[in-house]
């Protein structure tokens, strides 16, 4: 079957950058992480840990570049939600995704041709880059410049967008079948009333069954990658440091047994 392009609820959360202060090596026993430290009076803090999920550690820097990553897909993350509540709610959803692809020996990179050419598509899709105003180096990086980004960070962001995806795609599509009858009960209950609603005519279902095919199989995958999520977040070990967030995220807990729900 030929590949579709990402289907939406899963660009939700895969929309921004991961770029955090990562722990590559496996967590060894060792006592549950503190919070920071207090900032002393007088003092400038430049950074400073804002949760914890897993091994990794998730700087309010991090939170600040996932909030400007959202430039390149201003549909799915929409200005008035790219909140850093919601910026570090797709980071801890991707870090704890990418331990397990770790776990599982899964490659969390991308070959740098096949994302130069994504990248590529890419420029033509924002936005803010149609009618050309993206069309040459210059204006791309100008682009990129007001959104303080810059190209290596850009295709090192989906270089691992595009490492998750396929992780997704493997592991919750083999196996899923959709039956003639289901496509036919989506025609007739679904498209056929839509398309009457706006005073159209339906084409004839065979013309359709794969659209149609594609769309149940992207609804039943998105229903067991957030069955999924939901449980990675679970089992996550997840701190919330920075009281800033705790109340927007609504995380309880222990230090080794903290949710986001």
């Amino acid at each position: 079957m030929k590949r579709r392009a990402p289907f939406p609820i899963l660009c939700m959360v895969l929309a921004a950058a991961p770029l955090l202060a990562q722990t590559q090596a496996q967590p060894q026993a060792q006592a549950p992480p503190q919070p920071a430290p207090p900032v002393l009076p007088g003092s400038v803090e430049l950074d400073h840990v804002v949760a914890i999920a897993g091994a990794s550690v998730i700087l309010q820097s991090d939170v600040v570049q996932e909030m400007h990553l959202s430039a390149l897909e201003p549909l799915q993350v929409l200005p008035g939600q790219n909140t850093p509540a919601a910026a570090l709610r797709r980071l801890i959803d991707r870090t704890l995704i990418l331990e397990q692809m770790r776990e599982q020996d899964q490659p969390v990179d991308t070959p740098l041709p096949e994302v130069q050419k994504a990248v590529a598509d890419l420029r033509k899709t924002i936005p803010a880059c149609e009618n050309g105003r993206c069309g040459t180096e210059e204006k791309w990086d100008y682009f990129l410049r007001t959104n303080d980004l810059n190209p290596e960070l850009v295709e090192q962001r989906w270089s691992q967008r595009m490492a998750i995806l396929r992780f997704i795609d493997l592991r919750f599509r083999s196996g899923i079948r959709v039956a003639p009858d289901q496509i036919s009960a989506y025609y007739q209950k679904t498209l056929v009333p839509a398309l009457e609603k706006d005073h159209e005519t339906a084409p004839p279902l065979a013309d359709v069954s794969d659209r149609i095919r594609e769309i149940l199989l992207q609804q039943q995958v998105s229903g067991l990658f957030q069955d999924w999520l939901g449980s990675l977040r679970d089992q996550g070990n997840i701190r919330i440091v920075d009281e800033a967030y705790s109340a927007d995220l609504n995380v309880t807990g222990s230090a080794t047994g903290d949710q986001s729900q």
